[in-house]
């Protein structure tokens, strides 16, 4: 593929993208509601789109394609994994759309401080969030640097793309708050899926078709068609990767957000089935890019990479290369923007909003805004360290946002839950992952996410019952999906 080629390319989606942003401005965007959920009025569809392109950003095609070019068919098991967490969605979805319709919650952060009647430990979910969704923010950038480093053969370099992709995502934040993120959002993820689908189909011709496709693996490659395989996938590691990935539709809050934008149930409902098409499909594809790599070029340096030279092969028409990469590249720029906006909503309401000078509603959007570009500031700064293996990063940043899993089953399914518990245990496990993840030391073998869901659970359980509970709002809580239901199922 010619660098002149993915250079147009990227042009025709900037141009492309901007317009569907710049159209998007409709609705009332004066407030914090209207600016980061959409004003809770987004369509099934739309949701399902969007979801499915902000879950499944760089980390699918370029992560979980090296991740399976690393360490063979383990990485589908590790996906299939996070596939049915996604279960999480059907007992936490409607607590959480109904909840942010009674009391008003813009962020996840403010409702688990709603719940336990606590600003601080809304500020303690809230921070945390920040601690460990800025690296993974930085994981999309650099996601976005391999493939057009690679696809390019360093025409572009890696930190010209980590800036592109850093620039597009503070233009969409910033043009339309969320509705700009919505459609842009489904616009890549159509692109996403019919492109990716169509490669693997020409990668299987080009191979001598799906039998000799794994025939030739079987031969070449055998351990990557088993597990442990290569010894990458053994037991530990496997857990220690896809305990955190299945938390992750729960955990993440650029992802429980979206749970409070949708108009109705309906809607919710429709936003889950479409995701879970789009994402098995999407699975299978990007497993098969790793394995069709392995294949094509078994001695990359960097697995990362096995997507960028898979587009870039004589298997692939460079026009249909450009459109995958732009796919890719669009998917990344979801993801970024998305957590940029939860990011700065969830400083901007339960930082900022709950300091002593209690400032409305507009001077908060207006701290949201000004947030935006620090956030990817520091997003670019942890990209350009040019860390390997996008999968595993992406992992080690869930692991971190693990420890607030607990106060999420506390705030809906323990009334015995309080504010203590869910402080010290978001703390305590925050500290514990960092340190894990920084000296490299995994005790009994166990990974930081495993650590930090077991000593979080025990802390917020223990915390909570030695400390004081507000019961009324627990109730309140509990009894949340009870409340009008048959009505508001009729309206849906």
């Amino acid at each position: 593929m010619s660098t002149n080629l993915a250079i147009w390319g990227i042009i025709i989606y900037f141009i492309l993208a901007s317009v569907i942003a710049i159209l998007s401005r409709r609705g009332d965007r004066s407030d914090m509601a209207g600016f980061f959920l959409g004003g809770r009025s987004m369509n099934g569809i739309l949701s399902a789109l969007s979801y499915s392109a902000t879950t499944y950003s760089a980390f699918m095609m370029v992560g979980l394609a090296g991740l399976t070019y690393q360490g063979g068919v383990g990485a589908l098991g590790f996906e299939i994994v996070y596939f049915t967490g996604v279960s999480l969605v059907i007992l936490f979805g409607p607590r959480f759309w109904k909840a942010g319709k009674k009391y008003g919650y813009v962020s996840p952060s403010e409702m688990v401080g709603g719940r336990y009647e606590s600003k601080t430990a809304a500020k303690a979910v809230s921070l945390v969030s920040c601690l460990f969704l800025i690296p993974y923010c930085a994981v999309q950038l650099a996601g976005v640097g391999y493939l057009l480093q690679g696809i390019t053969n360093n025409a572009i370099p890696f930190t010209a793309g980590v800036v592109f992709a850093t620039v597009m995502a503070i233009l969409f934040s910033y043009t339309a708050g969320i509705r700009s993120v919505v459609w842009t959002d489904s616009l890549q993820a159509i692109i996403m899926i019919i492109t990716s689908t169509i490669v693997v189909l020409m990668v299987f011709q080009g191979l001598g078709g799906f039998g000799q496709f794994f025939e030739n693996l079987d031969t070449s490659r055998p351990d990557s068609l088993s597990v442990p395989g290569n010894g990458y996938f053994d037991f530990l590691t496997f857990l220690g990767l896809t305990l955190p990935w299945f938390f992750f539709s729960l955990s993440n809050p650029q992802v429980s957000q979206r749970l409070f934008m949708p108009s109705s149930l309906k809607g919710l409902r429709q936003m889950l089935i479409g995701f879970l098409i789009f994402g098995f499909i999407y699975t299978f594809v990007s497993v098969l890019w790793g394995f069709s790599a392995m294949q094509m070029f078994p001695d990359l340096e960097t697995a990362d990479l096995a997507t960028p030279k898979l587009l870039s092969s004589e298997l692939v028409p460079p026009i249909l290369g450009v459109i995958v990469m732009v796919g890719i590249l669009a998917a990344a720029v979801s993801t970024i923007d998305s957590i940029m906006l939860t990011l700065s909503s969830m400083f901007a309401r339960d930082v900022y909003g709950n300091s002593k000078s209690k400032p409305g509603d507009r001077k908060q959007l207006k701290v949201a805004k000004m947030v935006i570009p620090l956030i990817a500031v520091l997003a670019f700064a942890f990209a350009e360290l040019e860390l390997n293996l996008i999968a595993v990063l992406s992992v080690a940043a869930s692991s971190g946002l693990i420890v607030v899993v607990p106060a999420f089953f506390g705030t809906f399914f323990w009334k015995r839950g309080t504010a203590a518990g869910v402080i010290t245990s978001v703390s305590v496990g925050a500290v514990l992952v960092l340190a894990i993840e920084f000296t490299g030391i995994k005790p009994l073998g166990l990974a930081s996410g495993i650590w930090g869901l077991l000593v979080s659970t025990v802390i917020f359980i223990g915390v909570s019952l030695v400390t004081k509970v507000s019961l009324e709002k627990a109730d309140a809580f509990m009894n949340i999906m009870k409340e009008k239901w048959n009505e508001e199922r009729r309206a849906s």
